[in-house]
């Protein structure tokens, strides 16, 4: 068997078995095995043969064991990422840092997730092209409430900025699309330069026979023309290429009908635009540094007023509001 000691150990398992069993004076032990007389006396008042472990007895660190407690009940009543915990604790626990967040769950062996089962290959991702602000994602999923009939949520999300915008419809028409995109360019505060869609009627023609498409231009197009916005299209049947807001999609849902139940139509609409407006200026996100998107742009506007329309701080509430 092989046997595992301290680097610097200068005695085997079966010296340290002889050494305890030896009646032998303490120089002669010492002499007959070539060690110093410490190392006999260190081993003779031991009642085993391993190594002890290096280092501190006590644990030094910065957080009390009531924090320590706290931060392994989070992690496994929530398994959230290692960032998420640090945003969400760290306003409660002043001392919290991402570094001794990390060390404290690999003490308590909760330092890696579960692995989830996968469908779809992670091989071959890229990561998106670098864009100014104003490139926004566009997605219809549908909404289902018990004894309810079926609504639609319409969801724009800009790929830098992660400002989001969603409002709710019975029908998923052209007309609620037009509805819906001049909201989306009344409500960003700079502008809008490029819009990504799916291959949906109500944004295109594209999917229509030659024969069957209408001789004028689609509303959406038009639409999108007057304000010089460009509208680009995802390649068909690659829904994951408009991933983001397919992702927010999912986030929406999970906040709202995956969590709650709600009585009427209107009592969710009322939930959800409280859930986007703290996702807007409350939620900090990893892609932005830790910042909410409206701390993003609030940083943008200083930087950069030129590509805004107004400024972004009117968006926010207070005393003026």
């Amino acid at each position: 068997m092989v046997q595992i000691l301290h680097a610097r150990a200068a005695t085997t398992i079966a010296v340290r078995k002889k050494i305890q069993q030896s009646k032998k004076s303490i120089n002669a032990i010492a002499k007959e095995f070539g060690i110093n007389r410490k190392t006999v006396m260190l081993w003779r008042k031991r009642d085993h043969v391993s190594d002890l472990p290096f280092g501190p007895k006590k644990l030094r660190t910065v957080l009390t064991d009531i924090e320590q407690k706290a931060i392994c009940i989070f992690r496994k009543a929530t398994n959230h990422s290692l960032d998420d915990c640090y945003i969400a604790l760290k306003d409660s626990i002043p001392n919290l840092s991402r570094s001794n967040l990390h060390r404290c769950l690999k003490r308590n062996g909760i330092s890696v997730l579960p692995k989830e089962e996968k469908t779809v290959s992670s091989a071959g991702k890229k990561k998106f092209k670098t864009y100014e602000i104003g490139y926004l994602h566009i997605d219809i999923t549908e909404v289902n409430l018990e004894n309810n009939p079926k609504f639609y949520l319409f969801v724009a999300i800009d790929r830098t900025s992660k400002m989001v915008v969603a409002r709710l419809y019975q029908n998923q028409t052209i007309e609620n699309s037009i509805k819906f995109l001049n909201e989306v360019i009344e409500l960003f505060p700079y502008k809008i330069h490029t819009i990504l869609t799916d291959n949906g009627a109500q944004f295109t023609y594209e999917l229509l026979l030659k024969h069957l498409r209408p001789k004028s231009f689609h509303q959406f197009d038009l639409l999108c023309k007057k304000h010089a916005i460009k509208h680009k299209l995802t390649k068909f049947r690659h829904p994951w290429t408009n991933g983001q807001v397919e992702r927010m999609n999912r986030t929406i849902k999970d906040a709202t009908t995956k969590t709650y139940h709600y009585d009427s139509i209107n009592q969710f609409e009322k939930h959800l635009q409280e859930f986007i407006l703290a996702y807007n200026f409350a939620k900090k996100l990893k892609s932005l540094n830790f910042k909410t998107p409206f701390e993003f742009l609030t940083e943008k506007f200083k930087n950069n007023p030129t590509i805004f329309y107004r400024n972004p701080v009117q968006y926010s509430r207070g005393l003026n509001t």
